[in-house]
């Protein structure tokens, strides 16, 4: 497989400092020898430009940094949707989630319509009007199915950019009032961690599959570190207690890759700023090497 590795050092779809640091401490804990190893031909395109927060201002408080946000994620979008007509395997990594707006664009773009699995403690649901924050981190997916500002649901052409018959949210277990609302009403599958706890991994990780690749279509993979237990993952802007433990979530990992439908990957939301030794980023690697193809034997 050649892979192309994708940085998106941003950090201005949230309030905390340091997520922009995310991608350097991802390829520190050597991700290209750990996919050079399981015989991938490993590119990297570097990383997408982006902008400071103290060079800009917010402008809606409702939508803060959004110019600068669609900005970054139009141009992650250009470079997704180059990657993927070369017969390359985009491997996005982050920055905030709100960059998956521009991977699921780029993806958008080529006229495919894959499933989607965003594994988050979070829904990321929101919209403008339901946002407690304003933080467009917490407004991606819901972007991505159709719902919120125009300007983020239209961003690069057709909307939806994901039917949400073919979208899960798995893990959740930290949402706001009025998002419980707008998932519960928008047809996309969600598995809480009652769910997991209450059935196993794996019976949640093969009906979520089912969904997503239903009628054999590709998948993309949105992973955000934040969905771990804090106990395995300490660097990340917003950990929530009770996540998925180590193996749950290379499980989880490993049974995608099985699927073969896999076809874009993201590991958003590592913050080594808040980190111990870069713990979360390797932890990042490990998770992304059980999606492209490690095994134990």
């Amino acid at each position: 497989m050649r892979t192309r590795i994708i940085g998106v050092p941003l950090d201005l779809g949230q309030d905390r400092r340091g997520v922009d640091m995310g991608p350097s401490a991802i390829r520190a804990a050597k991700l290209h020898q750990v996919l050079r190893n399981l015989g991938h031909e490993v590119l990297d395109a570097g990383n997408v430009a982006t902008v400071e927060s103290e060079a800009r201002r917010i402008k809606d408080p409702k939508l803060k940094y959004l110019d600068e946000v669609l900005l970054v994620c139009k141009r992650l979008a250009q470079v997704v949707t180059k990657t993927v007509s070369n017969n390359e395997f985009p491997l996005v990594l982050g920055g905030d989630h709100s960059i998956a707006l521009g991977t699921m664009s780029g993806l958008a773009a080529l006229g495919r319509n894959e499933g989607l699995i965003w594994v988050d403690a979070h829904g990321d649901f929101n919209t403008a009007e339901t946002s407690p924050s304003g933080n467009i981190h917490g407004m991606p997916l819901a972007a991505i199915c159709g719902l919120g500002d125009e300007r983020l649901v239209t961003l690069g052409g057709p909307k939806p950019k994901a039917n949400p018959k073919n979208v899960v949210l798995l893990g959740i277990r930290d949402l706001d009032a009025e998002e419980k609302k707008l998932i519960a009403k928008s047809g996309v599958k969600y598995y809480t961690m009652r769910d997991i706890d209450e059935r196993g991994i794996q019976k949640i990780a093969d009906e979520a599959i089912a969904i997503a690749g239903r009628g054999g279509k590709k998948i993309h993979l949105s992973f955000d570190v934040d969905v771990m237990d804090p106990a395995y993952a300490l660097g990340t802007g917003t950990p929530s207690p009770g996540g998925l433990t180590y193996r749950e979530a290379h499980l989880l990992m490993e049974m995608v890759s099985d699927s073969g439908q896999l076809q874009s990957m993201e590991m958003v939301e590592v913050n080594p700023l808040l980190d111990e030794k870069n713990k979360t980023g390797e932890l990042a690697v490990g998770l992304i090497a059980s999606a492209l193809g490690k095994r134990i034997i």
